[in-house]
């Protein structure tokens, strides 16, 4: 009996041997959970919007924030990896984009914040933009790829009136190779037009990056557009007119290459004074009166060798009908004639030697003439606004 209860004794110290070191690893199983508790930060992200939403904002809607700790980390992109540019606030509370979100667009979000232990605490969302019921886009001149004179601004029409300028002129970059200051400019609410603030100098590469695709012009319509426009400025021609000397001069470089004789506006009808940019080039077009006011008083269906200077009429064309008034007298109706023949096939008189000396962006500068200067919103004329009025 007493051996037996030596055995039992022993049985059972060794159950309570058993006991004890259970008592150890819940010890130690309370360190494992303390340090796995100290080494989680205390910083605190938040992402709005939440992970599965859709029908976003573009703009205002796309947030990142953090409590208890400082952001160190944004990533937001695209589903082909394009990132969206934007900052971490000084103070490392909030991230912001720095433009608005293209539309129909599913978006991946990963920020990152560190606490005051250097312990850091991530958070992930995605989710989709609107898909715009009303948009608008953007035709611009020049055409990308092109070479242009020194008087080229960046033009571009909305087709939709803009209620947003701001927003949408954010929405366009605009970068020169030599780097130059270039301000945009409104023309009522639908035009947009860009320019440095004199003349391009010859060589400069211009790129522009149209980013409208999200952008809101206006409440509920939001524009569909993103493209990149590149161009070119080529050698530097500036032509003056002297509407009273019936002359002008061809300058390449500031030299004057060419003198040609024309006829300038008529008294009742006089040119337009001031800087106008070559916009269009036609080898012939119809010239009508009635389209421009001048009802009946004329319609020529083959003017040769013409350009534009304003959307109202205004042209440096070739005329074959005005006998002697080349470098004599004024004769037009507010044109700019050079001598040509009809049929515009003879390459040497003067108006088909300034055609093909000529290029889109050539500036025309009108000086001396009875008429007010040409209003900067007539064609691409910017150039007679001031720097400060043009940046106001």
């Amino acid at each position: 009996m007493a051996a037996a209860l030596g055995v039992l004794l022993v049985s059972v110290t060794a159950c309570g041997g058993g006991a004890d070191a259970g008592s150890g690893d819940g010890k130690d199983k309370g360190k494992q959970a303390s340090a796995t508790q100290s080494a989680q930060s205390e910083a605190v992200v938040t992402i709005s919007p939440k992970t599965g939403a859709k029908e976003v904002d573009t703009s205002g809607a796309l947030k990142v924030t953090a409590t208890k700790g400082k952001l160190t980390e944004v990533t937001v992109k695209d589903a082909k990896g394009t990132k969206v540019d934007g900052a971490i606030s000084a103070d490392g509370a909030g991230w912001t984009p720095a433009t608005h979100l293209a539309a129909s667009t599913k978006y991946e979000v990963h920020a990152v914040a560190k606490d005051s232990a250097g312990r850091t605490a991530a958070e992930d969302s995605s989710f989709t933009t609107l898909s715009p019921k009303n948009t608008f886009i953007g035709t611009f001149t020049p055409e990308d790829g092109s070479t242009v004179g020194v008087g080229m601004p960046f033009s571009i029409r909305f087709t939709r009136g803009i209620t947003k300028p701001d927003d949408v002129k954010k929405a366009i970059e605009i970068t020169t190779e030599p780097a130059v200051d270039v301000e945009g400019h409104w023309f009522g609410n639908d035009r947009l037009d860009f320019r440095p603030e004199d003349y391009w100098k010859s060589g400069t590469k211009v790129t522009v990056k149209l980013n409208l695709d999200g952008v809101e012009g206006r409440k509920g319509v939001y524009g569909k557009q993103s493209k990149t426009v590149s161009f070119t400025i080529g050698r530097n021609q500036v032509s003056v007119v002297d509407a009273k000397k019936h002359t002008m001069k061809v300058m390449q470089d500031g030299k004057t290459v060419r003198t040609i004789p024309v006829t300038t506006g008529k008294a009742g009808y006089a040119t337009w004074n001031g800087s106008m940019v070559i916009s269009e080039k036609f080898k012939v077009t119809r010239m009508n009166g009635d389209t421009v006011g001048y009802d009946g008083e004329y319609d020529i269906k083959d003017v040769p060798h013409a350009m534009r200077l304003t959307d109202s009429g205004t042209f440096v064309h070739g005329n074959y009908w005005g006998g002697d008034a080349f470098g004599n007298y004024n004769a037009s109706h507010g044109c700019v004639g050079l001598r040509d023949v009809r049929g515009g096939y003879d390459s040497g008189v003067p108006a088909a030697w300034f055609f093909n000396h000529s290029m889109i962006g050539d500036v025309v500068e009108v000086k001396h003439s009875t008429d007010p200067v040409v209003d900067p919103a007539n064609g691409l004329n910017g150039w007679n606004m001031s720097w400060e009025k043009w940046k106001a």
